[in-house]
This record gives C-alpha cells, sequence and structure tokens, in this order.
C-alpha cells in the first residue's frame, strides 16, 4: 500500500510513461487524418456536412437523425433552441441526384426563382455560381422542383379557379382575350413606314392614348411605404391595365373591319381583282350607306360578322314588308291566287304606261302653244344637267332655259325677283329690286311670257 502513496508514485507513473506516449502518438495520427470532421456526440457519426448544434448548451452538436428523435445529452433537452449548420457538401437530393447539387446552391437557385422569375435562367445561374451553366439550372429546377416527387407532391393536376369570371370569353368588349397578341400584318415595308407600324411588336409609334405610360413610369417599392401609398399605387397599375386594354380592344376592331386595308386603298384593289366565278355582293343602295353611317357606333359593340348580319336582316324586313304591303293591295282588290296577279301586275302596268303618254301629249301641246321649241330626248338638256340648280328645275323651266342659253342659278335668280316684285306690287308696295345685268329686254320679255302662262304672274302685271 505504500507503493500507493503520491510521494511514491511517481516511479510507477515512469514505469507507465512509454505505454502513454505510444497512445499519443497514435491518436495525433488519426486526429490529423481526421482534423476538420465533426461527430454527433450522441451517435458519433460524421455531421461535417449537415449538423444541428444546440444554442443552449456548448460543444452539443447532433446528427439530424439523433435531433429528429430528441435524442437528450447531460443537460442538453430537446426542447432547446437550435442552429442548423450546413458545411456547404450537403447534398438535398442524396447522392443519386445528377450534377452534384449542394444544399447551399439549392438555397441560392430558390431564393434566384422567387426575385428573377420563372424562365430568367441567365439571372438565375448567375446568383447561383459561376459553376452553374443557365441550362443546367434550368434542367435541374425543371426535374426535380416540377416534374419530380417534389413537384407532384405540391402543384395539383387541376388548380380550381376561386374567383369566378364573370367576363365574357369570346372577344367581347370586356373579355381577357383582348390582351391576346395579333398576327402582323401583311403590308409592305413602304405601308409599314407610312403608318409607323412594327410587325413584330404589332405596335405603332403613336399608339391610342400615348401617354398612357406615365401613370407607372415613375412608381416605385418601397419597404417604408404606408397602406394609403401601396393602395394609390395599385389603383395606377390598374388604370394602366384598363388604357392596355382600350388599345388592345381598338387594334382588334380595326383589324376585324379591315380598316388598315381600307386606309390604303386595298379594298379598291381586292375588288376590280375580284374573279369571276365568284358571285358579287349585292349592291348596297344609297340609303343604307346612310344608314350604316349613322349606326356605325355599334362597331364597338359589335363583331363585324355580327355587324354584316345586322344589316342584312334589316334588308330582309323590308324586303318581306314590301310583299306584305303587295300582298294587302292584292286583297284589297279582291285577288286571292297568285296567278291573277301576274294578270293584275300587266293590266296596271298598261293603265300607267296609258297615263304617262297623255301627260307627254299634253306638255308637247304646251310647250307648242308657248312657242318653245321642243328638243329631241336624246341628249335634250346636255348643255346645263350638269350645273348646279338644274335639279331645281321642272321639265318646262328645262326647256325654257336650254332654249335661251341660260343657267339654272341665273334663271332660278331672276324669277325669285320677278315674283318678289309681284307679291309686292299687289300690296301696294313699290318694288325697289334691280334686276341683274345680264337680263336683256329679250330675255326679260320670255320669262315674263313664260310666268304668265305658268300661272306664277297675272297677266296685267306682266
Amino acid at each position: 500500500m505504500s507503493s500507493l502513496r503520491p510521494s511514491e508514485g511517481a516511479p510507477v507513473r515512469m514505469r507507465h510513461r512509454p505505454r502513454h506516449r505510444c497512445l499519443q502518438q497514435q491518436a495525433g495520427a488519426s486526429n490529423m487524418a481526421d482534423l476538420g470532421k465533426k461527430y454527433c456526440v450522441n451517435c458519433l457519426a460524421d455531421v461535417t456536412n449537415l449538423r444541428l448544434r444546440c444554442t443552449d448548451c456548448p460543444d452539443i452538436e447532433l446528427c439530424p437523425e439523433c435531433f429528429s428523435a430528441g435524442a437528450e445529452i447531460g443537460n442538453h433537452r430537446r426542447w432547446h433552441g437550435y442552429q442548423l449548420v450546413d458545411g456547404g457538401l450537403f447534398s438535398l437530393w442524396g447522392a443519386e441526384a445528377e450534377g452534384g447539387w449542394t444544399s447551399r446552391e439549392e438555397q441560392s437557385l430558390l431564393d434566384a426563382i422567387e426575385q428573377y422569375g420563372f424562365g430568367n435562367w441567365e439571372d438565375m445561374a448567375t446568383q447561383v455560381g459561376a459553376s452553374r451553366t443557365p441550362q443546367e439550372v434550368m434542367e435541374h429546377y425543371v426535374t426535380m422542383y416540377i416534374h419530380g416527387n417534389l413537384g407532384k407532391a405540391c402543384i395539383p393536376d387541376s388548380i380550381p379557379n376561386r374567383v369566378t369570371d364573370h367576363t365574357c370569353p369570346t372577344g367581347g368588349p370586356l373579355s381577357p382575350s383582348l390582351t391576346t397578341p395579333l398576327p402582323p400584318l401583311d403590308i409592305t415595308l413602304a405601308e409599314q413606314q407610312q403608318l409607323g407600324y412594327m410587325p413584330l411588336r404589332d405596335d405603332y409609334e403613336i399608339e391610342y392614348d400615348q401617354d398612357a405610360e406615365k401613370l407607372i413610369s415613375g412608381l416605385s417599392v418601397n419597404y417604408d411605404d404606408e397602406d394609403v401609398d401601396i393602395e394609390m399605387k395599385r389603383a395606377h397599375v390598374d388604370m394602366y391595365v384598363r388604357k392596355l386594354r382600350e388599345r388592345q380592344r381598338r387594334k382588334n376592331i380595326a383589324r376585324d373591319y379591315n380598316l388598315v386595308p381600307t386606309f390604303l386603298g386595298r379594298d379598291k384593289k381586292d375588288k376590280e381583282k375580284e374573279k369571276p366565278g365568284i358571285t358579287p355582293k349585292r349592291k348596297i343602295t344609297k340609303e343604307e350607306k346612310e344608314q350604316r353611317y349613322r349606326l356605325r357606333g355599334l362597331c364597338q359593340f359589335m363583331a363585324h360578322r355580327e355587324f354584316e348580319e345586322f344589316f342584312d336582316n334589316m334588308y330582309k324586313e323590308r324586303v318581306l314588308k314590301a310583299k306584305v304591303r303587295e300582298l294587302q293591295r292584292y286583297h284589297r282588290n279582291g285577288i286571292t291566287r297568285l296567278d291573277e296577279s301576274a294578270e293584275y301586275e300587266a293590266a296596271r302596268h298598261k293603265r300607267e304606261k296609258r297615263k304617262e303618254n297623255k301627260s307627254v301629249v299634253a306638255s308637247k301641246r304646251g310647250r307648242v302653244g308657248s312657242g318653245i321649241k321642243e328638243e329631241g330626248k336624246d341628249g335634250e338638256f346636255a348643255a346645263i344637267e350638269n350645273l348646279a340648280g338644274f335639279e331645281l328645275l321642272s321639265d318646262r323651266e328645262k326647256v325654257l332655259c336650254n332654249s335661251l342659253n341660260l343657267s339654272p342659278t341665273r334663271y332660278l335668280t331672276v324669277k325669285t325677283i320677278i315674283i318678289k316684285d309681284h307679291l309686292q306690287k299687289r300690296q301696294g308696295i313699290p318694288a325697289k329690286s334691280r334686276l341683274p345685268s345680264y337680263l336683256d329686254k329679250v330675255l326679260k320679255k320670255r320669262i315674263l311670257t313664260f310666268l304668265t302662262e305658268s300661272g306664277w304672274i297675272s297677266r296685267d302685271a306682266s
């Protein structure tokens, strides 16, 4: 027992010192090999790549398996705070994943796609690291996060609409399809320069509401914005979107109604190049053209096909009304069958022809009696029929102006002055009107004679 005293223990330690030095040398060699490695304090597993460090207990680092099982060692408890320590070599998808993506690269990839959005692979590759190309970033994200197990678990096959769409999906004024880009116009380079048209963008140099972009050009997102400022900016964006929809709607109307070729004069060329085998459309009357012009405001609410159907139906309505009036006239005349109507129309045509011949004979007699020479039907009024006021003259006045070589406007002026003076004299008012200088005595006498015989003025006045 005396050999175990502290004062006598030195020789014992001396006897065991060579063995201790040997163990130290062996441990030192192993420590040099394991330099920088970390081990779980519970299961002694290698946690160099990924470990969970307790924030309450010093030197307590666990592997993910022990942490998940709630391991407790010494004063460490499972409810303590923890910190995830990533060594930079941990693979989220395991060793079988292609490309060897580390957890840090995965985190950078998720941050990049949140910042830049799906499709901006070049910017995302720059943020992930110089070792990753845009093609690698795209393939890894599509393979693992969309088509992989994570995408199958998180992305549903059919996403239900949480908001009911009350707009018209078939191209109405409020339809979302208005923002669908249109194919470029088939026009030449000179016509593009004339219109200021950019075919690849389907834009014009001067658009509808050209200053619409000013609503959002000065907007910026600041983290210290108040709720009122945020709502104001949202309202500006909504107004800008409405202006864009209106701009696109006008483009759709111009494309649907073929306004650009009409402006360039192509519609006339197309009509001239119509093939002989194609049946031409019915001729539009002057009244229908005026009606189309008055109702052109409906074009912004109706497609071109609907607009044309609307006027075709109106034309059919007029035809049916005329047919109904014709049948009512047959019924009043006691005609009840269609074969009888043909005989009735033939007899009516003969009666009207006889009346017309009688009126022509009477007018000829009147012209001969007044001393006015009647010319042939062909080219009868060729000298004055294209002059202003010709349509205001009666047949006898046309013959008079043609025989006197007097323009319709001059004749109407003289006629107005003579009749006005005649009415003033009948009322006892002295006439102060003066006849034009181009009216000589012969013309005045001929016109007075004609007005007297026609009953415009009395004979004593002439």
